[in-house]
């Protein structure tokens, strides 16, 4: 253990950040151990969360005490990832003890002689990095190569996390965030989620899918239970019919089918939600409504016409988000499935009202249209 010794004592340090050890070789201790530098009593040490079946147990070490206590710990570990502001290191032990260390820097001068063709593109999940579900998924190798024919996958997990990346400001630090995904489907992208803000961000968060599959759902419960993601949970339910929280910080829909996305949407508005993450899917609705006089020689054409409606839907719900106090983005979002980019809206909460319902009713008219999610936040949710 020499060596790993080596990488704790060079990496232990104001730079450092996070350290995962897991997959365990016996059944009798600790599934996961996650370290992660806190200030406590105006001294800096070292915490360690050890998860046991259903109890997680704290100890604060200093720097000399963390890195023994993390070289026993890995006795029993096959695995140590371990993040500092500068680097990302991951150590794998083998069955013989035999340690292999990678080292990635996580930024690089640029050499004279780069281009935009040769750039190498930094992700936030890197490669050479295992991480369990992106190994589940068939994405990623046991030693963290990613698989060849899963690098679009790979990319499109990535994108997500930039999104939320750039809204991370917006959420709260000093407690619990609490973050629903509604239509969570396999929630590949709700892993991603929790890894990204728990493990590698260090924050105290919360998820909840929500999707009708049960399933999936139990599946998702398994693979949550199995990885230690004790605050990432799964639930058979209807988006239209939720009513397990009250305040909500963050709300993801991806691919909610139609109208689907208008019922989590109002729902994160009544929530006064920071932050909405919706990658809207089957825009139906608008396409059975949708007349036009001036328009009606390119309405004829069924394909035309589905999607001049599925882009007045999505671009009709960023307005109804900016009118109830939302900064909304419309970006463009890549598909899980492999099928051509979609739109993605990113909605931000300013408490602003906008002052826009006059323009908003002049389009609806226009088209001939009105939308669900009209209709749910003008009558608070209820259609009725």
């Amino acid at each position: 253990m020499d060596e790993l010794r080596t990488v704790l004592e060079d990496n232990l340090n104001s730079e450092f950040l996070l350290a995962v050890l897991s997959n365990p070789r016996r059944a009798d201790g600790p599934n996961k151990v996650r370290i992660r530098p806190v200030r406590h009593k105006d001294r800096h040490v070292y915490q360690f969360e050890a998860f046991c079946g259903t109890q997680v147990f704290h100890q604060n070490l200093e720097k000399e005490e963390a890195c023994g206590k993390i070289l026993e710990y890995m006795e029993n570990f096959r695995q140590m990832q371990l993040e500092t502001q500068s680097a990302a290191v991951s150590a794998l032990v083998s069955k013989k003890g035999k340690v292999t260390v990678k080292k990635k820097l996580r930024a690089q001068k640029k050499a004279p002689a780069e281009t935009d063709h040769n750039r190498k593109k930094h992700y936030i999940l890197e490669e050479g990095i295992p991480v369990p579900f992106l190994q589940d998924l068939g994405v990623m190798t046991a030693e963290g190569k990613i698989v060849r024919t899963k690098f679009d996958k790979f990319r499109q997990i990535n994108r997500f996390l930039e999104f939320i990346q750039d809204v991370l400001p917006k959420l709260p630090r000093e407690r619990e965030i609490r973050i629903l995904d509604f239509g969570c489907g396999k929630s590949y992208l709700t892993f991603a989620m929790y890894y990204y803000l728990h493990e590698l961000q260090g924050l105290d968060v919360r998820i909840l899918g929500l999707d009708l599959k049960e399933d999936v759902i139990r599946a998702c419960n398994q693979l949550s239970q199995r990885y230690g993601y004790e605050k990432l949970r799964f639930l058979e339910g209807n988006i239209a019919d939720y009513t397990g929280a009250d305040e909500v910080d963050m709300v993801v829909t991806l691919h909610a089918c139609d109208t689907a996305t208008d019922f989590a949407l109002a729902k994160a508005v009544g929530w006064k939600a920071k932050v909405i993450l919706s990658v809207p899917c089957c825009q139906h609705e608008l396409n059975g409504q949708m007349e036009n006089e001036l328009l009606r020689p390119i309405l004829q054409y069924g394909l035309i016409k589905e999607r001049l409606a599925a882009l007045v839907t999505d671009g009709l719900r960023a307005q109804y988000l900016e009118r109830e106090g939302y900064d909304v983005q419309v970006l463009e979002f890549i598909d899980m499935e492999h099928t051509p980019k979609n739109i993605l809206l990113r909605a931000v909460r300013t408490g602003r009202k906008g002052e826009n319902g006059a323009a908003i009713q002049a389009c609806e008219e226009f088209f001939h249209v009105s939308p669900t999610l009209g209709k749910l936040l003008d009558h608070k949710g209820d259609l009725q």
